[in-house]
């Protein structure tokens, strides 16, 4: 798999992207720190670049953000940084409003990142990830790992390869059967096409990945899942501009339709289900620059038009539901000293999204 080559591209379109918002969108909206949004995590203690969060709640009530911690947006091992980027999280015990220090989860001497975070019955977290190793002047990619706690995230468990040759970037499902689910993406080679491998012990071992058929259309994947009804819903990451893919599985993940399109353009998707039935797809939009929601009551049969949520454009957007009703949505910034950023908004009628204040 050309694994170097393909995130080589992904990361040097979104240095561009970078610009392009600073340049042409940087105070569209004027969020005020405090207010509109608030800071989740400034420096997770490997150089003071944060991004690619994702949240969750535990069973206590608190939520937990992990998010990768590094000094730029690929962190291979330096003379400072003797072990690369690093997975970090910090919690929080009144609905996002302020969070711990960071802590570490996970630091291999390489690069680990795009941590997911999921918790599943049997009172266990699952953190999937990648890592990243030198290789001359470059990186080689190691495949997708998975560590686990049984305590609330105060130990972890040592590494469990799921795939050497497949990646991730969105968290762990359960099944309505009791097994669990991984969305996972594979390079050039195959397409960019999205695949998903199971396991039936809480995420101990882990099924070959089952490709999905990419179709006409052109992938960089970062794919996630949604259980719809008794079906299995995928959403795929296209190509620079390329409209995202999306396809079915009637029969848990086994099978799958061809990859068809959604009709727009979307970066690392991230599907949330709130507690009256809506489906909230979160990506960084390349043709706009930011980053957004788009809304579907019918099932992901059909979506709104994209709601902005901050010019930010690292995205890389996660949520979860709060007690009150209303959403949190997780997101980073991008660029030097990029931080881990947070919204709430609520959905009235007509799904009308109203932003809230954090003060």
């Amino acid at each position: 798999m050309n694994f170097n080559k393909t995130y080589n591209n992904i990361f040097l379109l979104g240095s561009l992207y970078t610009l392009i918002t600073i340049i042409s969108f940087g105070s569209d909206l004027n969020l005020l720190e405090g207010k509109d949004y608030i800071v989740v995590a400034r420096d997770g203690g490997a150089g003071g670049y944060e991004a690619f969060p994702d949240i969750c709640r535990l069973p206590d009530g608190r939520l937990l953000c992990v998010f990768y911690a590094g000094y730029d947006h690929v962190s291979l091992p330096t003379d400072k940084i003797k072990k690369g980027g690093k997975i970090a999280g910090c919690f929080s015990s009144d609905e996002g409003k302020t969070w711990s220090e960071p802590f570490t989860i996970f630091d291999s001497e390489y690069d680990d990142r795009d941590p997911s975070i999921a918790f599943v019955s049997g009172g266990r977290l699952i953190c999937n990830f990648f890592s990243l190793k030198p290789s001359g002047e470059n990186w080689e990619g190691l495949g997708t790992s998975v560590i686990f706690s049984d305590d609330l995230g105060i130990t972890w468990s040592k590494a469990i390869t799921v795939s050497r040759t497949y990646y991730t970037s969105s968290p762990i499902r359960e099944l309505p059967n009791g097994d669990i689910v991984i969305s996972l993406y594979a390079g050039e080679d195959k397409k960019g096409c999205g695949a998903v491998a199971f396991s039936n012990d809480r995420g101990i071992t882990w099924s070959t990945p089952i490709d999905i058929d990419p179709g006409k259309l052109k992938l960089d994947a970062e794919p996630d899942i949604c259980i719809i009804d008794s079906k299995i819903y995928i959403v795929q990451r296209g190509q620079n501009s390329e409209p995202m893919g999306y396809a079915i599985s009637n029969d848990l993940g086994r099978t799958w339709t061809i990859s068809a399109s959604l009709g727009f353009p979307g970066h690392c998707p991230y599907l949330h289900k709130t507690n009256s039935g809506i489906i909230i797809l979160g990506i960084r939009d390349p043709a706009k620059k930011g980053t957004y929601i788009r809304l579907s009551s019918d099932g992901a049969k059909t979506w709104s038009e994209p709601i902005l949520v901050d010019n930010c454009i690292g995205a890389y957007p996660s949520m979860v539901n709060l007690k009150d009703g209303s959403v949190l949505i997780v997101y980073y910034e991008e660029g030097n000293s990029s931080n881990i950023r947070a919204r709430k908004f609520r959905i009235g009628e007509g799904n009308e999204v109203k932003w809230l204040f954090w003060n």
